[in-house]
Formats: C-alpha cells, sequence, structure tokens
C-alpha cells in the first residue's frame, strides 16, 4: 500500500480536484483499490463525493469522519432524548470508511475537526499513522487531501505517508511558494525521522493560451530542488470541470477528449512514478 499526501501550500490551485480525479482514474481506470482521506477541515473533497443532503444525512446517522481517526478522548455531545451525554472515542479498528458510488472508499472530512485540540507531541499526530497501519492490505493507494497551511493535520498527514505529490498553478505567488512548502516538508521529515519522497509535480489550471505555464516549466527545469520532478502533461483549466464539483461529476464523465487523454497521462506517469521508489 502506497500512501500519498496531495499537498501545497496555497489554496485555489487544484488540489482537490487533482486528488479526487485522481483517486477515480486509479479505481475505473487501472484496476486499484483505493482510500481517499479528507484531512482537510473545509472538506471540499467530501463535497465532490456527497451531495449536501447527503452528507447532513450521514453525519447525523453517527457514521465515522475524519474526527474520530483524530479524537482519543471523550467529550460531551448533545442528544435530544437524553440532554448533555458523555460519548467516548471510536477504537481505530472500528473506523470503516465508506464507498463512493466511483467505486472508491473515502473517510469524509467535517468542520468539527477546526473544533478539535491538536498540539504537536500530543500523540494525536500518529493516529493517521496508527489507523493507516491496520489497511495495510486492504487497498493499493491512500491519497490524503492535505488543508493548504502548515498546522498538524498537514504534520500527520505526511507523518503518514510515504511520498507527496504537488499540484502547483502556473502563476509567480504559486510558484514562489513551493520553497515554502519544501521548507517546511523539510522541517517535518527531519524531526519525525520520516523516509518521505517527492513524486512529482503536476501544473493545474493550465491555460494553454498562457505564456506563464511556459514559464513555469522553465522555472522548474531551472530549478535544482525541483528537476526532474513536473510532469510531462497538465490538468488543463475547463469550465465543465470547475461544474462538475458542484454536481459530483468527473473528468472521466466530460465529453473532452484531450482533457481525459491528458489526464489520463498523468495517471500513468504517477504510478511509473510511485511503482517501486518506496523500496530503493
Amino acid at each position: 500500500m502506497k500512501i500519498v499526501s496531495m499537498v501545497n501550500m496555497k489554496g485555489g490551485v487544484g488540489k482537490t480536484t487533482l486528488t479526487v480525479n485522481l483517486a477515480d482514474f486509479l479505481t475505473n481506470r487501472e484496476g486499484k483499490k483505493v482510500l481517499l482521506i479528507d484531512v482537510d477541515p473545509q472538506f471540499n473533497a467530501t463535497q465532490c463525493l456527497l451531495g449536501g443532503d447527503e452528507y447532513i444525512e450521514y453525519y447525523k446517522s453517527g457514521a465515522h469522519t475524519i474526527v474520530d481517526i483524530f479524537n482519543d478522548s471523550s467529550r460531551v455531545v448533545p442528544s435530544l432524548t437524553e440532554g448533555l451525554t458523555m460519548q467516548e472515542p471510536v477504537k481505530l479498528s472500528e473506523i470503516k470508511p465508506i464507498c463512493s458510488n466511483r467505486g472508491f472508499d473515502f473517510i469524509p472530512g467535517a468542520l468539527q475537526l477546526f473544533k478539535l485540540e491538536m498540539t504537536a507531541g500530543s500523540g494525536r499526530e500518529n493516529r493517521l499513522k496508527r489507523y493507516l497501519n491496520e489497511l495495510a492490505d486492504v487497498y493499493d493507494y491512500v491519497l490524503i487531501d492535505v488543508p493548504p497551511t502548515p498546522s498538524v493535520w498537514m504534520m500527520s498527514s505526511l507523518i503518514a505517508s510515504d511520498f507527496y505529490f504537488i499540484p502547483v498553478k502556473p502563476d509567480p505567488i504559486s510558484m514562489t511558494g513551493l520553497d515554502l512548502l519544501y521548507g517546511v516538508i523539510s522541517e517535518c521529515t527531519e524531526n519525525h525521522g520520516l523516509s518521505l519522497k517527492c513524486c512529482g509535480i503536476v501544473l493545474t489550471m493550465v491555460d494553454t493560451r498562457s505564456t506563464q505555464q511556459i514559464s513555469a516549466r522553465n522555472f522548474l527545469d531551472a530549478s535544482q530542488r525541483w528537476d526532474n520532478l513536473l510532469y510531462s502533461k497538465s490538468l488543463l483549466q475547463r469550465v465543465s470541470v470547475a461544474r462538475g464539483q458542484l454536481n459530483n461529476t468527473f473528468i472521466m464523465d466530460i465529453d473532452d477528449a484531450t482533457l481525459k487523454s491528458d489526464f489520463s497521462a498523468i495517471v500513468k506517469e504517477f504510478l511509473r512514478r510511485t511503482k517501486d521508489e518506496k523500496n530503493q
């Protein structure tokens, strides 16, 4: 099982779009068993997989979310029939992913993650890794949608991962943010003794008519730090992709041969870059 953190220090770069569609292609084009974990408190990946009403019903049912993975203490919860009751934490072994209508499994995110006290050194930052250790024989790939801020959530995701994958928008602000991301990942790697590898950088939201993508490619090709990490194909900018996320439509569903062909090439390169690197 290969665990990959999908990470960038800047929001709005197409990270969630890349994550959910990568899970979809790995499952339905490549025959892989995939688990997606939504660690971002904004839970955008979850909203791509569950409609608003579906999510409300899911949450009301008391089914598991990312909060259950990180929460290891009792908490007081309101009850309509019993007033305030004490709820014990869920055992990691009891937390079950749900199957999306695309065929891959996922752990839904939750806004309540913001309310959970998380400090480095408390031990909670290792719970995601412990949870995934119990699933080692179940999945081929685990994709973690990481929040775009340096936080204990990002640290927990990196601790649990074998690789990190960087989506980046080809604009000057996003490109300069790469070095900041490198610093955060390097610090986490050193502090926790991780053998974490970058499985590449993919340009996202690319307008082929713009010269920005050319400048971005030149910048990355000239960088010793990021040399040989840039994917040959990009995630193209399409209104249909942005619209699709609002109604649970995926790239595979869109009638756009170039978009699907380029994304399929990204998936193939992702598989090549993660195939044997863990054991090298």
